[in-house]
């Protein structure tokens, strides 16, 4: 049954715009007598409405959008939109805790302060904390081929939705039904080389009378890129070449000479390794160590399937049931392995054959081990999703509910390769006691350490870690909405919610390194805890006169989570005012929260190093620039210690927003919103990197005292500077979570939409969005002054950017052409900022048939990668642009059985 609707010119042009207007088979009529439009739920609301303009502003991305403007899959359409200016680790950044795992940050906020839902409910967090420290919602598992739109909330909704809600809401909505089956077929690679994969994706649905049903299959692989796939970071440049074999006299300082070991090992590290001379003596070296073990796209090998049905069991209830599960393995490279003699402990020993103290130390080749590869870093995921429920009218009223259970699983498995206990011997020979100061005493043959290794003796000191993580969800949730009674102005609309829900999480190391198999620090720890969470609340739109409506919502979350019980009432108000039909005035008020993360509760004491450390204090009284100095960028980092604390406060929020909307038909809409975002109590872990930068000014100015400085001295701590061994160095970096004073961010966002329909030439359809952030400010503690985090050059968060594009309709063909503009961002060094850039995406869609289509796309049209040499290898600005250059896909689709 067809339904025939009129719509005033503001709803029909926000409909066509959450519709994504594809061409002529679209139709707006605009009557005099305009009818009453169907409701919709859009997100943010429990109340549907008839328009998807209200008093907040949404974006909406549909299922067509993804395809046409070169997102891949889902979280490639949400990274790339101007809402996400927030900078996140992603795959090419290094050792990182979730590197097979996809994150984004509205507003700069951060991962964890956006709520994802999946038909509006959560899912299981990601279960290893974003940088060991935040938990977020992984969006690495969702078959694009299901996803019927994805609606972007801007600002606080935990009045409605609870907890996390603070910078916004991401709603994956899944389509309900499918007629007939679709086959799609994608592969494509860079024109650099490197980086290709494909996709299968096998969909349909079909209707038994009142049952309706849908699946979809997507199966995905991706080869990774490596630094050497690209002349630009092949190699390092500029710099003191990776130490591959060397021997140092620790007393003096000096190398010891190794004669012609360098040259008989010229071929390792493809033939780049050479005796290269210091000031304090030589050392076998080569400038491709670094770029030979590195990944900047991860390998991942993936599986989804969806499933859906609907049964309608009587004309006013619906019974719904929904499974998702993925597995996904994703695999990376980071750093090859190396050996320095003693590392767990003071790095050196005595060498009973010299009489004196000496520091041995050897970077194990590719050709040594029989491939790259063979220390690659992997991981195994598996992601469950079940949902099912009853919705439908309430007998005997016109109210509408639906109550339903979710539960949702998230498993993973870490595969490290690591050093094992015995490596010390291996290339040092038996430990022959400790000397009067306790240093260890061996009689090392030097040929042990200058032969090289076969891929058997490589095994024979390695192996692999592996700890499984997880987390959990499980909620009962009951809603309802209708009218309540009339105004003079119209009905208002009440809608209520109650949840209950629990979750847990759990992150276990292998148990083998505190048992001293492996080559590692003692001290990984178990991980786990669980929390409950109960939740009422009440929302309503009040019609208060014929052009302005109201809407207020309350809610009330109860936390229970060790031992103790935090709880908070949120609530937002919003007002609509239409001084004309094709003008909405809008404006909001809302306060939010978080309850602090389950990995900064429960985090047990754990130790660990960071992928790579610049020690700013050491370079600057070398007086190097950070670009060429000798302690940047080193890798592996410093080792860190990390704590958790249960006495953490739950995070407030307050947002408000003010905008206005212009949509004089069906075909035009322009909008503008101004949003400002405040956020007390922040939860956060101290960032190493500004540690080790405030550590350095404050040394360097002499403040050993301030609020801030006292702090951060007592955090960096390092071997004194008469060591005998690593004078000066960094110990230790000592890391917990803390509640902070304040952070504020406001901007503006703008987006307009115009279509030209002609009878000839078919339909172009022309979009853009534009968001920028006006001010970022925050303050550590109560007594520091406000930061100015907008223009902190330490900030590589997005200042603005720019999406627009053209989509032209004709006949059996459409064309896209996508445009993204990303403002200045601060260079590597962190004295500069980069100029912005505009990357261009292509793509043409040809209908084959009436079942069939086939369609070409290319992102990055002009093979541009952004170049930094600022900060060092890898001389562009990681994680803020790809290396990959231009990317190619060909896509076919073929439609039958509907």
């Amino acid at each position: 049954m067809q339904t025939k609707f009129t719509l005033n010119p503001l709803a029909a042009g926000a409909i066509a715009l959450s519709c994504g207007v594809a061409g002529p088979n679209l139709a707006l009529a605009q009557e005099t007598a305009a009818a009453t439009p169907p409701a919709v739920v859009i997100t943010g609301s429990r109340i549907p409405r008839a328009s998807v303009e209200g008093p907040s502003a949404v974006t909406v991305i549909t299922g067509d959008d993804i395809a046409k403007q070169g997102y891949r899959n889902v979280f490639d359409a949400l990274t790339n939109q101007t809402q996400n200016s927030g900078f996140v680790q992603g795959a090419d950044f290094g050792n990182t805790f979730t590197p097979s795992a996809n994150a984004i940050s509205l507003r700069g906020l951060g991962p964890n302060h956006t709520l994802v839902l999946l038909n509006g409910r959560r899912m299981a967090d990601f279960p290893v904390a974003y940088e060991g420290t935040v938990n977020f919602t992984n969006l690495a598992n969702i078959p694009s081929s299901v996803v019927d739109r994805v609606e972007i909330l801007s600002g606080g909704a935990s009045a409605v939705y609870g907890s996390d809600a603070i910078a916004g809401v991401v709603n994956i909505i899944l389509k309900r039904q499918y007629d007939g089956y679709d086959v799609n077929v994608k592969a494509g690679g860079t024109s650099r080389g490197g980086a290709s994969d494909k996709r299968l994706q096998f969909t349909g649905g079909k209707s038994f009378d009142q049952l309706n049903t849908l699946f979809s299959v997507e199966l995905l692989e991706r080869e990774p890129l490596w630094s050497a796939d690209r002349d630009f970071m092949a190699t390092r440049t500029g710099v003191a070449p990776t130490l591959v074999l060397g021997r140092r006299n620790v007393s003096t300082g000096q190398y010891v000479d190794l004669g012609n070991t360098c040259a008989n090992n010229a071929d390792l590290f493809g033939g780049t390794t050479g005796k290269y001379t210091a000031r304090n003596g030589s050392y076998c070296a080569s400038p491709t160590v670094g770029p030979s073990y590195w990944t900047t796209m991860t390998k991942n090998s993936s599986q989804n399937v969806f499933g859906s049905a609907n049964y309608e069991l009587s004309p006013t209830t619906t019974l719904y049931a929904e499974a998702l599960f993925g597995q996904n393995r994703s695999s990376n490279n980071t750093r090859g392995p190396s050996w320095t003699s003693r590392s767990l402990t003071d790095s050196y020993f005595w060498n009973q054959n010299t009489s004196a103290y000496e520091a041995w130390s050897r970077y194990i080749s590719p050709e040594e081990m029989g491939g790259v590869e063979r220390y690659n870093r992997y991981w195994d995921d598996q992601a469950s999703s079940l949902s099912f429920g009853a919705r439908g009218v309430i007998p005997g009223t016109s109210w509408n509910y639906e109550a339903g259970y979710t539960a949702s699983l998230y498993k993973t498995q870490d595969h490290r390769p690591r050093a094992l206990a015995n490596i010390d011997s291996f290339f040092l020979g038996p430990q022959l006691g400790v000397d009067q100061n306790g240093v260890a005493i061996f009689a090392p043959n030097p040929a042990r350490l200058t032969q090289r290794l076969t891929p058997a003796e490589f095994d024979s000191i390695t192996g692999a870690s592996v700890s499984d993580d997880k987390s959990w969800t499980n909620t009962f949730s009951l809603t309802a909405n209708g009218e309540a009674f009339t105004l003079p102005a119209g009905p208002v609309k009440l809608a209520v919610v109650a949840e209950v829900g629990k979750q847990g999480f759990s992150n276990v190391p292998d148990s083998r390194i505190n048992a001293g198999y492996f080559n590692a620090a003692t001290g990984a720890d178990v991980t786990a805890g669980t929390r409950k969470r109960y939740a009422v609340g009440v929302e309503t739109n009040i019609p208060v006169i014929a052009s302005v409506n109201a809407t207020l919502a309350g809610r009330y979350d109860r936390y229970n989570f060790a031992g103790r019980t935090d709880g908070k009432f949120t609530y937002n108000g919003g007002l609509e005012w239409r001084p004309a039909q094709q003008l909405l005035v809008r404006g909001t008020y809302a306060t939010s929260f978080r309850a602090p993360d389950m990995n900064y509760i429960y985090k047990a004491s754990g130790t660990g190093y960071y992928s790579s450390t610049t020690d700013y204090y050491r370079c600057a009284k070398a007086g190097q620039p950070v670009a060429d100095c000798d302690y940047a960028n080193y890798s592996p980092g410093a080792d860190y210690l990390q704590t958790g604390s249960k006495d953490l406060r739950s995070e407030r929020g307050r947002s408000t927003g003010l905008g206005i909307v212009w949509s004089p038909s069906a075909d035009f809409d322009v909008s503008l919103d101004y949003w400002n975002i405040k956020i007390s109590d922040l939860v956060t872990n101290l960032s190493a990197d500004q540690l080790l930068r405030d550590e350095a000014d404050c040394r360097l100015r002499g403040d050993l005292t301030s609020p801030t400085c006292a702090d951060t001295i007592a955090r960096v701590l390092r071997y004194p500077d008469n060591a005998l061994n690593r004078p000066g160095e960094i110990k230790q970096i000592r890391v917990n979570p803390i509640n902070a004073a304040s952070t504020s961010v406001d901007g503006i966002d703008i987006a307009a939409k115009y279509v030209l329909r002609t009878a000839s030439y078919g339909n172009v359809i022309t979009k853009a969005n534009y968001s920028k952030t006006l001010n970022k400010h925050s303050r550590q503690f109560a007594g520091d002054p406000l930061n100015d985090d907008l223009n902190d050059l330490t900030n590589t968060d997005w200042r603005d950017k720019l999406n627009a594009s053209v989509t032209w309709n004709l006949d059996k063909w459409s064309s896209t052409l996508f445009l993204q503009r990303y403002s200045k961002i601060p260079n590597g060094a962190g004295d500069a900022y980069l100029t912005p850039t505009t990357l261009v995406n292509g793509s043409v869609v040809y209908r084959l048939n009436e079942n069939a289509t086939l369609s070409v796309a290319v992102n990055n049209l002009f093979n541009k990668v952004k170049s930094d040499t600022t900060g060092g290898w890898p001389y562009y600005p990681v994680g803020s642009y790809s290396p990959a250059g231009r990317q190619a896909w060909v896509e076919l689709n073929y439609h039958f059985g509907g």
